[in-house]
């Protein structure tokens, strides 16, 4: 996969992912799982969906964080250690696994560094459940068709974009700096030409047509006007995004740009950004 993400910027946009992501979806996965389920989290980052995920199920569970970067992977270790350290819980790192102890029982993670460019070759043997996070909207629709011919475990994918995204107040050149950020959105991001916001709509045609239950939730980012940061770093996401795809419109982007960023400063900026959560269950799943 030739997409790659900062540190930095996974830890800034995890407590909105949290804010945001489907808490009756995740229920729903919890209780399709058998006792201490083997759980595979693809492009698992810093760790930040086993943070939100594991006290949602509860009991013990054997986790195993998938990424191509192992940086990210060892700061996954790192900071679910001090994480649950904060909670109250006895975390142990012994031979890359951190043991974590809490009253409904242990909880193992593990990681390994593997390429997700090659569905096919996903280590999803003896696993109970998928999970994933921010990951299939960057993947083709054949991605998701070899993904969904291999998979007979429940599949909880949060946090797909779906383009209902919303800059308040609104702007005269929000369109163009929307078409190019959508442009960029579907380019080719290591797993395919990315689905970008089609994503939640193919896993669903994909998934049932192979006879799966589908779920979907909505899991709206909601950057309210005193999250400075977070409202600059989509501020200046978007418009560097775009203007690859829009060179003619250089400077109303530009523009738009500036004028955003002295509304997020002055408190005067607050941003949606459309999120689906999804649940697949097999059949005879619950």
């Amino acid at each position: 996969m030739s997409e790659s993400f900062d540190g930095d910027w996974l830890a800034r946009r995890e407590p909105f992912d949290a804010a945001a992501r489907s808490s009756g979806l995740a229920l729903r996965f919890a209780r399709a799982l058998p006792a201490g389920p083997r759980l595979l989290d693809l492009g698992a980052g810093t760790g930040s969906l086993f943070r939100w995920l594991a006290p949602r199920i509860g009991r013990a569970q054997h986790w195993m964080l998938l990424d191509a970067d192992p940086q990210l992977l060892a700061r996954a270790l790192r900071d679910t250690a001090r994480w649950a350290e904060r909670r109250g819980y006895a975390a142990g790192l012994s031979d890359g696994v951190l043991e974590i102890v809490t009253q409904g029982g242990r909880w193992t993670v593990a990681t390994v560094v593997a390429d997700l460019a090659r569905p096919g070759a996903l280590p999803l043997a003896d696993m109970d459940g998928v999970v994933c996070s921010a990951l299939l909207d960057l993947a083709s629709e054949r991605w998701l068709e070899v993904l969904a011919g291999r998979l007979t475990v429940p599949l909880l994918a949060c946090m797909n974009v779906d383009g209902r995204d919303a800059f308040l107040p609104r702007h005269a050149a929000d369109h163009v700096v929307a078409a190019g950020f959508r442009r960029d959105q579907a380019r080719e991001k290591g797993l395919g030409r990315a689905l970008g916001p089609q994503a939640p709509m193919a896993l669903r045609r994909i998934f049932a047509a192979r006879g799966f239950g589908v779920m979907s939730a909505a899991s709206d980012w909601r950057i309210q006007r005193a999250a400075i940061e977070m409202l600059a770093d989509m501020v200046n996401g978007h418009a560097a995004a775009a203007l690859p795809w829009q060179i003619a419109r250089q400077a109303a982007i530009e523009d738009w740009r500036r004028m955003r960023m002295r509304q997020a400063l002055g408190g005067a900026l607050a941003i949606r950004i459309g999120h689906r959560d999804t649940l697949l269950l097999p059949k005879g799943g619950t």
